[in-house]
């Protein structure tokens, strides 16, 4: 392998096997080599950098005392799993991390044994983790499960519902809570490790229930006064009050980078035969051994690529505003006019934007952590007592507190909008942060208005058309990335609900875009006008209502209808097709060729590819409008 960077030990370790022959004393060179690999990987690819960094020793940790790929070792969110990647085989492939073809930057289980449960959204592990553990009980098997969560992902209610379920059942279930901003338990030393290591072993886990079992023998008053003390002792000595009280076992606090703390630790959970669940908390710094010298906070958590001797990120510089900053922009506007209108994230103030609206409006802003199914219901909340939420979400993760849009928003037509980001493909993170689904899961909910800008300058004035609509639901979308150029109002207008917009008129075939893929077809409408055809290129800028008198019209003036989304099937397209077939328009020779997102799940790659994997391209639309009228996309061009 030719490496920039001296790793001789790591050079030995291609699978945790071969880590469980060196010796203990050797762990911290193995991390120290492992740590620069992982930076070294990913100033290449970029990538997440600082979550991975943060978790180096305990991942030697934890391939070196487990059996793994036999004990079961799952990863929450696993943006943190690089270094595990290096050590489970796929040294040799770790710079094609999230590149087309290679590595992706999350477990996942068709790449690797080692990779038991795949995830990328928040919160899932301890759920998994159950659910393994039970299949393990049954089967009769006796293998370790691990589930390592952050304590980012602890505010999600799905980790309590897991540690409620696990805390109430005898199967065995290792969770390990990487605290990584010492948001539970600041207070880590030596004489904390000494304190986990002597409850987690055998003695003392039977001196306690000794203990207890006295206790229970006492007279009533002075079981009573017992069973305080040990409680407060056990609350003021591990921090862990909340979790025993949940039923877990709980180990604690342990520094996380301290090799010689943590194996003492895992090694006595391994060998302990005691039933139930135990959580394990391990204080780690995220970005370890890099950050710290190079920036701090949220800058270092996903990265391009960097150089490594200054850790200058390697970004394109924009052509044009991303249409994140747009939104973030034009909602500050209009905030600065509407004192009703309010801003709420979950747990993504700068991906979304609203770091900048929280600058301005402090009191006005709110990120709830990731909890996106509370940020709905008290966007809703807010919504009934007459203020103007923005629930600002990714597509993706919008998905989480679907049950919450039908009951609490859709049902009571109350007047949430939701500004949906990252709508549609978005690059290297892949399948699980494609926002694809949206228009399908809104769009079958009655009531709600629907949009999509097609620009920079429509997505303003959707902002500003959501501002006012105050007797239903709305949801306007939009991708990842730069808008399309151009000079912006310093407002944005409201729009007709429901109507669309002819840009191009023509006779032959009609090109109907909902959303950002509308420069793509009126490259096509060109190369097709150059075959000798009349098109017509129309924005519909709404997938619900729709405008069916411009429907009625591209149905009845030609010969083809060709819809464009950037979104999955039985979305805008289905839409579309269920309003002609009510007018009985599907009957008069009109074909119609939906264009969608098609109905697999899109690989991490560049935009540029998975756009053209999708066939959300010119080329794609031009080829489409040549067959539905039955002629070869190789034929000579005829100009008109």
């Amino acid at each position: 392998m030719d490496n920039k960077i001296s790793t001789p030990l790591l050079d030995t370790v291609n699978t945790p096997s071969d880590l469980r022959k060196l010796k203990p004393e050797e762990l911290k060179q193995v991390a120290d080599e492992l740590r620069q690999e992982t930076i070294d990987a990913v100033s290449i690819t970029g990538g997440h950098l600082g979550a991975g960094l943060g978790v180096v020793e305990l991942t030697v940790v934890l391939h070196y005392v487990f059996n793994t790929p036999d004990d079961r070792l799952i990863w929450d969110v696993s943006h943190q799993t690089y270094p595990h990647k290096i050590i489970t085989g796929r040294r040799n492939k770790i710079r094609t991390l999230r590149q087309g073809g290679g590595l992706s930057g999350f477990t996942r289980r068709i790449e690797s044994e080692f990779d038991p449960f795949g995830a990328a959204h928040s919160s899932t592990s301890i759920s998994a983790g159950l659910g393994m553990a039970i299949a393990r009980d049954l089967s009769g098997a006796s293998n370790n499960v691990i589930s390592v969560i952050g304590d980012g992902a602890m505010s999600a209610g799905m980790a309590y519902e897991a540690m409620n379920n696990a805390g109430s059942m005898s199967s065995r279930l290792v969770v390990v809570l990487n605290d990584n901003d010492m948001s539970i338990a600041p207070a880590v030393g030596a004489f904390s490790a000494y304190l986990s290591r002597l409850i987690s072993s055998k003695g003392y886990r039977s001196l306690r229930k000794a203990a207890k079992e006295v206790a229970n023998h006492l007279p009533k008053g002075l079981e009573q006064v017992a069973r305080r003390a040990e409680e407060h002792a056990r609350g003021f000595v591990t921090g862990g009050t909340l979790f025993e009280e949940m039923g877990f076992y709980y180990i604690g606090p342990i520094d996380g980078h301290n090799i010689d703390h943590l194996l003492p630790v895992f090694r006595n959970v391994r060998d302990s035969k005691q039933t139930g669940p135990v959580l394990v908390h391990v204080v780690t710094q995220k970005g370890k051994g890099f950050e710290s010298n190079r920036g701090a906070g949220e800058k270092y958590h996903s990265v391009a690529k960097f150089d490594l001797v200054t850790g200058t990120q390697a970004k394109a510089q924009p052509k044009a505003p991303s249409y994140t900053s747009v939104f973030s922009d034009c909602l500050i506007k209009e905030a600065e006019a509407d004192k009703k209108i309010i801003a709420i994230t979950a747990a993504m103030p700068s991906g979304t934007g609203l770091d900048k609206f929280k600058e301005r409006f402090p009191d006005r802003c709110f990120d709830v952590g990731i909890a996106e199914q509370h940020a709905v219901t008290f966007s809703a909340g807010l919504a009934a007592e007459g203020y103007k939420p923005f629930a600002t979400i990714y597509s993706t993760f919008l998905q989480r507190a679907y049950d919450q849009i039908i009951h609490d928003v859709a049902i009571q037509e109350l007047p949430v909008r939701f500004a949906i980001d990252r709508a549609g493909l978005v690059g290297a993170d892949g399948a699980t942060h494609h926002g694809s689904f949206d228009i399908t899961y809104l769009g079958c909910l009655p009531g709600f208005v629907l949009m999509a800008p097609a620009d920079e300058v429509e997505l303003m004035n959707m902002i500003a058309t959501a501002v006012c609509i105050d007797d239903r639901p709305s949801a306007f979308r939009y991708p990842r990335g730069e808008g399309q150029g151009g000079s912006l109002p310093a407002k944005g207008k409201v729009l007709e609900i429901g109507k669309g917009r002819i840009i191009l008129e023509g006779t032959t075939v009609a090109i109907l875009s909902y959303g950002a893929r509308l420069a793509e077809c009126l490259k096509a409408a060109n190369e097709l006008a150059t075959r000798g055809l009349s098109i017509t290129v129309a924005d519909a800028r709404f997938a619900k209502p729709l405008d069916l008198e411009l429907l009625r019209r591209l149905g009845q003036e030609h010969e083809v209808l060709i819809t464009v989304e950037e979104g999955s099937i039985g979305g805008f397209a289905s839409q579309v097709m269920t309003s002609l077939a009510s007018q009985n328009m599907l009957g008069n020779g009109l074909k119609i060729k939906p264009m969608t997102i098609p109905d697999i799940f899109i690989d991490h790659d560049t935009p540029s590819k998975q756009y053209s994997h999708s066939g959300l391209i010119a080329t794609s639309i031009v080829k489409n409008a040549l067959s539905a009228l039955g002629r070869d996309y190789e034929e000579l061009t005829v100009r008109a």
